[in-house]
């Protein structure tokens, strides 16, 4: 199995409250006209309490799929999965995943996306002071009576974060969240990531295709083979905060994370 680091990466480690994440030998086939497709292989994985991991490997190895098993959107065919202890059955408030498409909903001001969880849950009227709490920890309380077709695609997936931190959430599992957005909004995306996480103690997984945002953002980068998808290798990454993407330790990471990937300049 992958190793747990001995305690997380951060500025605020000491005061993390994220889950801890085991992943068990976890095997995963899609049905494909009437064929089983293997997807994860095998796949052995933990995340220590607080800690952030990014996912890298080649488009369309299983990298998204291994998300939606951990978030509880579908159980895998072999293997367990568990957080704190506990098998993941089905999806919980406790884990969230944001995608790379907000997936606001148009008629909904940014205040009303945000509240969707806390209605769901029946928790508005208890709970609601956490909403304005959410828009600012992402910088969007001027804008909580905005529509989304008013917002900016940075805007936008800040008010997707927003709708996933009003449920304080323990494990935030991150879909490519950055993937569509221009280059230098994601770049003060990735910062914001880094804020968030480091204030609010969470676990974080990251899937992204973009070498260098992995080791900008994570402690530890997780690469995985072709589909079916393994675990090649775990990049452990200890600079701090923040991260310099000039760093000479970064620039030599990133070019054994490519090496491992096949792309050899």
């Amino acid at each position: 199995m992958v190793g747990v680091l001995a305690r997380p990466h951060g500025p605020e480690a000491a005061t993390a409250t994220g889950a801890r994440l085991t992943v068990v030998d976890v095997s995963h086939a899609f049905d494909l006209r009437g064929a089983r497709l293997p997807v994860l292989e095998h796949v052995d994985l933990a995340v220590a309490p607080g800690e952030f991991v990014a996912l890298l490997g080649p488009s369309g190895c299983g990298k998204s799929t291994l998300l939606r098993l951990i978030a509880g959107l579908e159980p895998p065919d072999s293997g367990t999965l568990t957080v704190d202890g506990s098998p993941i059955i089905g999806p919980d408030p406790s884990r969230l995943l944001v995608f790379q498409d907000p997936t606001l909903y148009p008629w909904r001001t940014v205040r009303g996306n945000v509240a969707l969880g806390l209605e769901a849950r029946g928790l508005l009227k208890a709970q609601g002071a956490r909403i304005d709490e959410a828009l600012r920890l992402v910088g969007l309380a001027d804008f909580a009576d905005a529509y989304p077709h008013q917002l900016s695609g940075g805007m936008a997936q800040r008010t997707a974060v927003a709708r996933a931190l009003v449920n304080e959430p323990r494990l935030l599992l991150l879909d490519e969240p950055l993937g569509k957005l221009d280059a230098l909004t994601r770049l003060a995306m990735q910062g914001e990531l880094v804020r968030l996480w480091q204030k609010k103690g969470f676990s974080a997984l990251l899937v992204t295709h973009d070498v260098e945002e992995a080791l900008v953002l994570a402690a530890r980068v997780i690469v995985l083979s072709d589909r079916p998808s393994r675990i090649r290798a775990e990049i452990v990454n200890e600079a701090p905060y923040p991260r310099h993407r000039d760093d000479p330790n970064l620039v030599r990471l990133r070019r054994e994370v490519l090496e491992i990937l096949g792309h050899v300049a």
